[in-house]
């Protein structure tokens, strides 16, 4: 009888490891993709912010991974949104610079031809819903149902440009209350989830929290240490709460994979609160404090829990790392080319090797300015908020200068080189596959090289 035990609780063991390393067959695990506005990469105690209280994202990154070399897909708002919904570099979208309200029009966006992670999961059998801000195109053809959602609760653009919320196209408050969103759409989820429990699901969810202007809710009004600021981020952590809550109460909780995220670092108007330390740089910059951003993701049973990683991973990667979780094939519709790779195996664990080591950098306004190879990171556009960088490119080691002070570019003429080459490569191939954006033909698209790249 012993020797029998013994055998079956070594079987049991067995098949929880073999779970734990890599997607569930035959089975379509639901997803929950959310993402911040404008939070920093320390506005969470559990990358090191010492002054809010961030709880649930704290036990989040307990349960599952916390990665510390993430990258949003660009430094500003409409283009990140571009980059995390396709895997493809924003410029490959026809972006030019600029969000949608601010330098680009309302009636441009993302194109009803690129391919979305929506769009991928919605022909897999997912139902398929957006709640929270959109920022990709204003008219009828730019709105979420066009781009593979079944059901969107939204705002058209960011809180301070707009005071509209919808649900599809009918229009549901006129003025909304901006200190009430984050409760709303933490409410919109949860209904969500209750009512899709049967059928599996892709919850889109990026949050207005803590994007300007912060105003707090009236229970968390005054609770932090850091102003309206700090009482959106902890309110913030705790509808991710409820969201959390509803999945489990709904015995979802180990056939979910739920990733947290943000769009980008501080806004200036919010400097004296949020927090980018060790790193430098804000919103719209390429500086790592302009868009290393915290990203947590959780899957109980499959992905190992109490797991930190520094392996480079950009919002790009997530559609298709995503898809290789959940066994959903991506199909071609009309971007060009993805650039995202598939870093599931990093995730789980895997004994894999990482698949990205570089990383491209498009300032706020269009621009290629930087490229990250392993540790180093070469500037190769003039730069101001770099110095030296209007004499030549500039390069860092972020391994020992997190803070980007210390120019390495004339000790190390031959790193310089090969990642201006590698630079010059990676943007061609860009430049070669473009999609316009969605709307009206926007003009003739711009150098969008660095001032050290080869013309």
């Amino acid at each position: 009888m012993k020797n029998l035990l013994t055998a079956i609780l070594a079987t049991v063991v067995a098949a929880v490891s073999i779970q734990a390393k890599g997607p569930r067959k035959n089975t379509k695990p639901n997803v929950i993709l959310m993402m911040a506005d404008d939070l920093a990469y320390a506005d969470l105690a559990c990358y090191g912010n010492k002054a809010l209280k961030t709880p649930v994202l704290d036990q989040m990154a307990k349960e599952g991974i916390r990665l510390t070399s993430y990258y949003s897909g660009n430094t500003v708002c409409t283009p990140s949104r571009m980059a995390l919904l396709t895997g493809a570099y924003p410029p490959r979208l026809g972006w030019q610079g600029g969000v949608v309200g601010y330098k680009i029009k309302g009636q441009n966006g993302l194109a009803p031809e690129a391919l979305t992670i929506a769009e991928t999961f919605k022909e897999a059998g997912y139902r398929t819903a957006l709640v929270g801000k959109w920022h990709l195109g204003n008219t009828p053809a730019l709105q979420p149902m066009k781009q593979g959602f079944d059901e969107a609760y939204y705002i058209k653009m960011s809180n301070n440009q707009t005071d509209e919320l919808w649900r599809e196209d009918k229009l549901l408050e006129k003025p909304f209350e901006n200190r009430l969103l984050s409760e709303k759409f933490a409410n919109e989820a949860v209904t969500f989830i209750k009512k899709n429990k049967d059928k599996p699901f892709f919850l889109y969810l990026p949050w207005t929290a803590p994007h300007f202007p912060a105003q707090s809710h009236p229970e968390w009004k005054g609770k932090s240490k850091h102003s309206a600021f700090g009482d959106v981020v902890e309110e913030l952590d705790a509808r991710v709460g409820e969201v959390l809550q509803a999945v489990k109460d709904n015995k979802l909780d180990d056939n979910t994979l739920v990733i947290f995220t943000s769009d980008n670092g501080t806004d200036g108007s919010q400097k004296k609160w949020g927090n980018r330390k060790p790193y430098r740089g804000m919103k719209w910059m390429t500086l790592e404090g302009g868009n290393r951003v915290p990203c947590i993701v959780r899957w109980p049973g499959v992905i190992p829990p109490e797991q930190t990683s520094g392996a480079i991973v950009g919002a790009i990667d997530l559609f298709p790392t995503i898809a290789a979780a959940c066994n959903v094939e991506i199909k071609s519709k009309g971007i060009p080319k993805i650039d995202g790779l598939n870093c599931w195996p990093t995730l789980i664990n895997s004994a894999k090797a990482h698949p990205r080591n570089d990383l491209l950098f498009f300032h706020g306004w269009g621009t290629m300015q930087a490229i990250r190879l392993g540790n180093h990171k070469l500037y190769v556009d003039k730069t101001k908020e770099i110095q030296g960088s209007q004499k030549g490119p500039v390069l860092y080691d972020l391994s020992t200068d997190p803070a980007e002070s210390i120019d390495l570019a004339a000790k190390h003429p031959e790193i310089v080189a090969k990642l201006l080459t590698m630079a010059e490569t990676k943007l061609t191939d860009v430049n070669a596959n473009v999609i316009n954006m969605g709307g009206p033909k926007p003009p003739n698209p711009k150098d969008n090289h660095g001032a050290w790249l080869k013309k």
